[in-house]
């Protein structure tokens, strides 16, 4: 799309943050232009006869509006919400710690927890078709009442009712593996051809993930069709063992494996994208796994030897445990590579890096969660709240049982502990705030203590944040126990039992709480998915719950193939292109970025050529780059890579921070005061902190104090026009506005 010519020397360009703004936002302006991109993400300026066709600072404005690559669509926002536990264990992969010798080993610990993921979406949706309905509903006259659509299949063979209900997991797999080839098409056209950057941010949207994305999908499905052929002959083989079974049983344990040895050699899985020697060896896994399926639902349907339907589907509960079990065993194992001493010695700021490790535990337990919400419910459904003994025999299996308690518990610990966080810290918290508004306003008028002590509160709940990172760690620990109680349901205990008879609690009490964190879960999903709606729907819903989309898909798939698609993999080619394009072009480029966007131009200054970044600045404002980018993702962004992008623009960068801020903060020092001119290290220019409110006096042309901005953009701060003077100074190009047009 062709646009205006640019009217100013510099073009500031301009990048919002997690908000998904609109360009109008951005650019603070009405009447704008799309000039380069798509709806999706695009690049606007205004218009060439509107009066605002350049800033105050004589520049030309231009904004690129990344907001609906992640969520831009209801469909697609829906898909996140489900999505979210392949997502949060995607995203583990990229937290690892800057330390080489451990980093084959987290990759593979990662990709193993991934795959557990999937093998629980099969479990999950096979204990509802094959357990509950075709094993349970379908022997019972109360469930089947009045249910024709089920009622056809009852009193037909046991390996029919199986065969035929088989199809809904399958359907299921084949759907997610539909939605997983669909979105990384559309992004080709926006792959940079080769890598700048030494440092691995840089590689973020450089690299061609569909190679390894593909090779995981075909690792993937090839599981989840294993997981539901081991399902089914377990089943099949409890009441007698034939040749034909052992057989089938054993193909199956083989392609399993396969699966998780492939998972387990990095070298192998992660060749570069023009090596594509491993892609025959996961295709043909893939489709052994699928013609494998194919001849195990022929083997149940065929085979004449009696079923045992006494209980529940034969092997199922025990699968279900040991699934949870070997998560917990790889949550254990994640933990101690990630506390190793190397890892403590090379950065992992936060908690040794055990953030990785929280971030897995809660992509695990969010599905657990799920599945043991689909479960509960189906069951609910199935039952017509009839009493267990009348209908659908034990109802779900033990195993979620144990989950939900564990889950319940995990939660309630967390906010008990967080209640006593806030507790303790806030006589801290408050009193280096009392310091900061102490010296931002000195001899106060006594009308304003109100004032002051909002401003004190703001600070104080804003320097939180660095505890959420700890109660995040606990929660993980927590719900990593909490998959590990399931071991004690193999012994035929249930929760109300065990703690009716070791603690004293009744048994009825404990049973009311695990129905009740079932329907708590239901609550949960269903809150997700109105909040997923209205996110897309109202932009200031979504600077709220938008957040963990925008987030968790910056990072490529390199762990789960069904994760949401990395926008990361357009948005910054996309940038890198344009940017190149306008310094080609004679024009020096100013680049403002808000809050993520700041972490999107810090990867786009990573890639672009010498020549390109002496003719650029950079300007960023509520960045979190150094408060949760350098502490989450160690291995990615740290002083190094930080110190490059400043040397790639000449040192041309402001960083602007405020205390209010609870995301943002300083990058390279957090002196609250100017630098002194005779410093020798540029890093220390680069932060200026901004007073936050402007003043808690109220001016006489106003009714109200100025407001307290926090993590707001601040475009049309007084701070942020110096800035963009200097810089654009700095540039060599002009400041003076220009005549406006007539």
């Amino acid at each position: 799309m062709s646009g205006p010519d640019i009217s100013g020397d510099v073009v500031e360009l301009r990048v919002h943050g997690v908000s998904g703004a609109n360009a109008e936002e951005v650019l603070d302006l009405r009447q704008i232009a799309q000039v380069a991109g798509d709806r999706s993400g695009g690049f606007y300026r205004p218009r060439p006869r509107c009066s605002d066709s350049v800033g105050a600072h004589g520049v030309t404005l231009e904004a690129y509006r990344w907001g609906d690559l992640p969520a831009g669509t209801v469909a697609r926002a829906l898909g996140l919400v489900f999505l979210l536990p392949f997502m949060l264990v995607n995203v583990t992969i990229w937290m690892r710690p800057a330390n080489a010798g451990s980093e084959a080993m987290v990759r593979s610990l990662c990709r193993l927890l991934a795959l557990t993921l999937t093998a629980l979406y099969v479990l999950a949706i096979a204990g509802v078709a094959l357990d509950l309905v075709g094993w349970k509903c379908l022997n019972s006259s109360n469930c089947l009442a009045g249910r024709s659509w089920l009622s056809w299949l009852s009193g037909r063979p046991v390996g029919l009712r199986l065969a035929v209900l088989a199809l809904v997991p399958a359907t299921a797999i084949g759907l997610i593996w539909r939605i997983s080839n669909r979105p990384g098409r559309p992004f080709e056209a926006f792959r940079a051809p080769e890598q700048v950057s030494g440092h691995r941010l840089g590689e973020v949207g450089q690299w061609d993930a569909e190679p390894l994305v593909g090779r995981l999908r075909s690792i993937h499905v090839a599981a989840a069709f294993a997981t539901l052929d081991l399902t089914l002959l377990l089943a099949r083989v409890a009441t007698g063992a034939t040749a034909t079974g052992v057989a089938l049983t054993v193909a199956t344990a083989v392609v399993l494996a396969a699966c998780v040895g492939s998972l387990c050699t990095p070298p192998l899985i992660d060749r570069a994208a023009a090596d594509r020697r491993l892609d025959g060896v996961t295709n043909a896994l893939r489709t052994t796994a699928i013609v494998l399926t194919v001849l195990v639902l022929a083997y149940v349907l065929a085979s004449p030897r009696p079923w045992d339907e006494r209980h529940g589907l034969p092997g199922y509960d025990t699968t279900l445990a040991g699934l949870f079990v070997a998560q917990t065993t790889l949550l254990a194992a994640l933990g101690v590579v990630l506390l190793r001493p190397g890892n403590r010695r090379r950065g992992a700021r936060p908690l040794f890096g055990l953030g990785a490790l929280a971030i897995a535990a809660a992509g695990i337990s969010v599905a657990v969660a799920y599945s043991a919400g689909l479960v509960f419910r189906a069951a609910d459904f199935l039952d017509r709240d009839v009493p267990t003994a009348a209908g659908i025999a034990a109802g779900p299996p033990r195993a979620y049982t144990w989950v939900i308690f564990g889950f319940l518990r995990a939660v309630l610990i967390t906010l008990i502990v967080a209640g006593l966080v806030v507790a303790i810290s806030r006589r801290r918290r408050r009193r280096a705030a009392e310091t900061i508004v102490a010296h931002d306003y000195p001899n106060p008028p006594a009308q304003v203590r109100p004032r002051l002590r909002q401003v004190r509160d703001a600070i104080a709940r804003a320097r939180f944040t660095e505890k959420l990172v700890s109660l995040a760690v606990l929660f993980g620990c927590l719900a990593g126990l909490a998959t590990a109680n399931t071991t004690i349901g193999l012994l035929g205990e249930f929760p109300s039992d065990l703690v009716e008879r070791n603690i004293g609690l009744p048994a009825d009490a404990v049973t009311f709480s695990i129905a009740f964190g079932s329907w708590l879960i239901a609550a949960i999903i269903i809150g997700l998915i109105v909040g997923s709606v209205f996110a897309y729907r109202t932009i200031p819903f979504r600077r709220h719950v938008g957040v963990l989309w925008d987030l968790g898909t910056f990072w490529p798939r390199a762990a789960h193939p069904f994760a949401p698609p990395c926008y990361a993999e357009r948005a910054v080619p996309e940038l890198t292109r344009r940017v190149t394009h306008l310094v080609e072009s004679g024009h020096p480029v100013l680049l403002t970025g808000h809050s993520h966007g700041s972490v999107l131009l810090a990867a786009t200054v990573l890639q672009l050529p010498p020549e390109v970044g002496c003719r650029v600045a950079l300007l960023t404002h509520g960045s979190p780059l150094r408060r949760l980018y350098a502490r989450l993702f160690p291995a990615y962004i740290d002083d190094a890579a930080l110190h490059d992008i400043g040397r790639r623009v000449g040192w041309r960068w402001v960083n602007l921070w405020r205390d209010t801020d609870p995301i943002g903060g300083w990058v390279f020092s957090a002196h609250r005061s100017p630098p002194a001119a005779t410093d020798s290290d540029p890093a220390d220019a680069v932060d200026r902190r901004q007073r936050d409110p402007r003043d808690v006096v109220t001016p006489a042309s106003d009714s109200v104090p100025p407001p307290i901005h926090g993590h707001w953009p601040d475009e049309a701060d007084e701070a942020f026009t110096e800035a963009v003077r200097e810089l654009v100074q700095r540039l060599g190009g002009r400041t003076n506005p220009p005549v406006a047009p007539g």
